[in-house]
């Protein structure tokens, strides 16, 4: 639909063209106009065509109606630019990067400069629509939440609340999110998930159990302080456009050197100073081949491991395995290369590791994650400005749906799904807690005894197909999925398309919300049983937003919503009103014309979310955060002088205690240098005090101003009353404490902890004498509650290199996340003669996820209209291909695409790449005429998933995109 790109010169106007045929040839008057395209009704335009086409200037009249001024943040990736949207007479008529901003400084990629286009749209879902006989028929919003309603309350009778399957979305603001899992809880299910699965799920797992919190630990600023950056499998200049401003700036100001390792030269890998290429699925055997040489040299920082790490000699035993000819002989890279890798990093402390899903998505994917905070560790780059892992998330809110828990295996703040842990969201919900557990099935485990889904883990969206086509007796679960409800998820970001699209046929219900209509549409060739729901745009609403450093930012609404589209958080309550539960859900949130007030959801997950310390950050802090970014530091995020003089930008979690607090956030996790009160802290104590007879709290180190000068395990009301420190907590908070406690019994309010006391007593006296809540340990260089304890390099289940299965092979065949998950059986037969290339992908810099809404704005469209893949030059000559061609791509499980070649010496020999964001088309059929009339992107191609094969991470079911097998062959 849009062949043409604009050329490179300006294009001149129909009448200038006319001007220059007069003067090519002689005309007559019916001529002149037939050339310039002037009709009757034109001819008064020409009448400016004077002898003279320059005329005198002249102010035009200003407009009446007045220009306001609304900030936002831009809807794509984690950097959270601020968006100043110019609104005339309730129009959005232009828009300005926010200057003030401490995190874009005025900067726009080419998605943020064209977000305008993502709310003005065209090709936006207007209203409801349902699948009638094969067509699309207009629907109320009433008809609509009826049918889908009743439908759902008809599987819930016959098969349980675990058949409906509630899938999430990074893109919902914070309070959106929170929201989403709590309405899971309400349904009675643990099927609830969201994008993160599918991007950082093994970082988080990884991260999380390395040292206590899975997120970002220092910020996108902080790079200013980097003496050198290590980035692995991430791609910001196209990921994250204006994170690469943030790299730059260090390494022009400061001489650091930039390594960039990644399978593909990327456009970030031409920044670099050092590229490291090496072979797709290898990152640990990297890591360790790089840590071989600092453990060799002594480089390694032996005082910080000896206070502040668990487990580092597990990991040397197996560095000395990866010697220079084994890691060269696995990876690809020659010893001497990693050698000068390592000697840089070395030399150059604090360094920052930077790693995206180049890193994540794989079956090894936790084992990765944790190699490279092993390297953190080792060098002592933990816990100060300048190092710190940066791990760049994509959605604009996918760390904050993250922690408000939209996952099928925690609840907001990452509490799991314990008795504990739902005992005390009853508790911030202020309903029964039996009333919560009577909405969940019960069912016969394997021994015969009862289950309660209540405290299991649902099934990731990255299985959702296997619990459409497992069969019944296989699955953990009472009954398959029977209706799946794609809430703001675009399901060409997932693997084995083509069992997608069995497994959408086969659902009962389909059900969509999204302001685009997304490849759910059309994948399928479903006639009926399908919902489009038209959600509003984050433009046409307002909330928190939290971008990958851990800030929450405050959107203002932009314009109201257009269409027939209604904001998430009120198709939710009208959902909650029909299926029965909607007076217990918002109790106590103010609801207005069926919209919940956003405020009121904040200010409760600020009242439950003590573990992560989303406690502090208030609506009127955010807001005022907002107001005033320019008082914030460039590089610390720190306010100097005005109202918020002290905090830190967007107050980064953990922001301790109440808002009343006033705890200014944490920008560096885990910085022992500042006090706790001003955002320090040592490691979290979340393993214990004690492992195989050795101590796990930090020995010698402690946070500044710390009146414990050791490390200390987190505090409960108990170990208050043994520290003599329980007098400072008030009469409220004492009430509150036995509250929670359910008895003034001293035993049991011992027990209560910082985490689920709702009055945030224990944290304020922990921090007002110097402690941390959460304590002061060790991080642990060793998992043992992994699969692997220790990250092993273990090869991808499609794997060319059989030579190295003896050593390296995968796992066995096991059953978790409710499902049967396949590792040796598929790793044992080999697919290397009929699929000898490696087939990788990622991200592009005009489009975003699945690319439903950046496809369909026509300024990206123009951008980049074909998909394509990525073949070096040698092995598009032995196949006979050339730049430009069509080819198809074949996947081992019978998947294949065709989309055009691009011969280019970005990807290695044997290698090929194609990028992830397109939909439409099918294993080579074009779908468009699939789609509601007016709401097909412009831009449609194969998904590159549709090629890509099983395979999930051992912890989280991570799905495998980075390093499979495909063969190649002219279309």
């Amino acid at each position: 639909m849009l062949r043409k790109k604009t050329s490179s010169l300006a294009r001149r106007t129909r009448l200038s063209a006319a001007v220059e045929a007069v003067g090519a040839s002689a005309m007559d008057r019916r001529t002149f106009l037939r050339r310039s395209g002037l009709t009757a009704g034109g001819i008064a335009a020409a009448s400016a065509f004077t002898g003279g086409m320059v005329r005198r200037a002249e102010a035009q009249a200003a407009s009446a109606a007045k220009v306001s001024v609304k900030k936002s943040v831009c809807t794509h990736c984690s950097v959270g630019c601020t968006v100043l949207a110019e609104v005339q007479d309730g129009v959005w008529i232009g828009q300005e990067p926010g200057f003030d901003s401490p995190f874009n400084l005025g900067a726009h990629c080419a998605k943020g400069a064209s977000v305008r286009e993502h709310a003005h749209g065209e090709r936006r879902l207007k209203y409801p629509t349902k699948l009638v006989g094969g067509k699309w028929e207009r629907i109320s919003w009433e008809q609509a939440i009826d049918e889908i309603g009743d439908k759902m309350l008809e599987v819930r009778e016959s098969s349980g609340p675990d058949s409906v399957y509630w899938l999430g979305s990074a893109k919902h603001s914070n309070e959106q999110a929170y929201l989403i899992r709590k309405f899971a809880a309400f349904w009675g299910t643990n099927n609830v998930d969201h994008q993160a699965r599918i991007c950082h799920s093994t970082t988080v797992a990884g991260v999380a159990n390395t040292w206590g919190y899975g997120a970002m630990t220092n910020s996108y600023n902080d790079i200013h302080n980097s003496r050198a950056i290590f980035l692995i499998g991430g791609n910001p200049a196209e990921a994250h456009p204006v994170s690469l401003l943030h790299l730059l700036k260090a390494k022009e100001e400061n001489a650091a050197p930039l390594i960039v390792c990644d399978p593909r030269f990327t456009r970030t890998a031409a920044h670099a100073t050092e590229y490291v290429r090496f072979r797709p699925g290898a990152d640990v055997a990297l890591i360790w081949g790089i840590l071989w040489h600092i453990f060799e040299n002594g480089w390694e920082d032996k005082e910080f491991i000896r206070q502040r790490v668990w487990g580092m000699d597990q990991v040397k035993a197996e560095v000395k395995n990866w010697t220079p000819e084994e890691t060269e002989r696995v990876t690809g890279v020659p010893g001497s290369q990693l050698k000068r890798v390592a000697r840089t990093l070395a030399n150059n402390r604090p360094t920052t590791v930077i790693w995206c899903m180049g890193g994540t998505q794989h079956t090894n994917g936790n084992n990765n994650t944790r190699a490279y905070c092993a390297l953190q560790l080792a060098l002592g780059n933990m816990g100060q400005a300048g190092g710190g892992t940066n791990i760049f998330r994509g959605h604009d809110n996918v760390q904050g749906a993250t922690d408000l828990g939209v996952l099928a295996d925690t609840l907001p703040g990452y509490y799991g799904l314990t008795d504990g842990s739902w005992a005390h969201w009853a508790r911030v919900w202020e309903v029964d807690n039996e009333y919560i557990r009577g909405r969940f099935a019960t069912m016969k485990g394997a021994d015969g005894n009862d289950v309660a889904m209540i405290n299991e883990k649902g099934i990731p969206v990255s299985r959702w197909i296997d619990g459409v086509l497992e069969d019944k007796e296989n699955l953990v679960q009472p009954d398959n999925t029977r209706v799946m409800v794609f809430w703001g998820h675009a399901p060409n970001s997932q693997t084995r398309q083509p069992e997608m699209k069995t497994a959408m046929e086969k659902l009962d219900l389909l059900v969509v919300v999204d302001p685009y209509p997304t490849v759910s549409a059309i994948l399928h060739d479903r006639t009926d049983g399908v919902y489009l729901l038209p959600a509003a745009t984050q433009f046409e609403t307002y909330g928190s937003v939290t971008a990958s450093n851990r800030s929450l930012q405050w959107r203002e609404t932009v314009v109201e919503p257009l269409f027939e589209s209604l904001p998430d958080h009120t198709i939710m309550y009208k959902f909650a009103k029909k299926l029965g539960f909607a007076d217990e859900m918002f109790k106590n949130i103010e609801v207005n014309d069926d919209e919940p007030l956003v405020e009121d959801i904040t200010r409760e997950f600020n009242r439950g979310m003590w573990t992560i310390g989303y406690t502090g950050q208030s609506p009127e802090r955010l807001k005022m955060h907002m107001a005033n970014q320019h008082t914030f530091d460039r590089t610390t995020l720190r306010a100097r002088g005005g109202p918020a003089d002290g905090d830190f930008y967007g107050l980064p979690w953990p922001s301790w205690g109440t808002p009343e607090m006033g705890h200014p956030g944490s920008a560096v996790l885990y910085d022992t240098s500042l006090p706790v009160a001003e955002g320090g802290m040592g490691f979290r104590a979340r393993f214990g005090v004690e492992r195989d007879g050795d101590n796990l709290l930090a020995e010698g180190s402690w946070p500044v101003g710390s009146e414990i000068e050791d490390g200390y395990p987190e505090f409960t009301f108990a170990m208050l009353q043994k520290l003599g420190w329980d007098g400072d907590l008030t009469a409220d908070e004492l009430a509150a404490i036995e509250k929670v406690a359910g008895s003034s019994d001293a035993e049991a309010m011992g027990k209560v902890n910082w985490k689920t006391d709702l009055s945030g007593g224990i944290q304020r006296v922990a921090i007002k004498h110097g402690c941390a809540p959460y304590g002061n340990a060790k991080a642990r260089a060793v998992v043992w509650t992994f699969p692997d304890p220790v990250p092993l390099h273990r090869e991808p289940l499609y794997t060319n290199r059989r030579d190295l299965l003896d050593k390296y092979a995968t796992y066995d065949d096991k059953v978790f996340w409710r499902v049967p998950t396949k590792y040796k059986s598929i790793q044992d037969q080999d697919y290397s003669t009929d699929f000898p290339m490696i087939l990788t992908s990622g991200r592009l810099v005009e489009y975003e996820g699945g690319g439903d809404e950046t496809r369909s704005n026509p300024w990206l469209a123009e951008l980049q209209q074909d998909m394509f893949v990525e073949v070096n030059p040698v092995d598009a000559n032995n196949l006979g291909i050339r730049d430009g061609e069509m080819v198809w791509v074949h996947g081992p499980e019978g998947g294949k695409v065709k989309v055009m070649a691009m011969v280019t010496e970005r990807v290695g020999q044997g290698v090929a790449f194609m990028p992830f964001h397109f939909g439409g088309w099918f294993q080579g059929e074009d779908r468009r005429s699939k789609y509601p009339e007016g709401a097909d992107p412009y831009v449609l191609g194969e998904a590159s998933n549709t090629a890509q094969t099983y395979g999930y991470d051992s912890v989280t079911q991570m799905q495998e995109t980075k390093a499979t097998l495909c063969r190649i062959e002219r279309a």
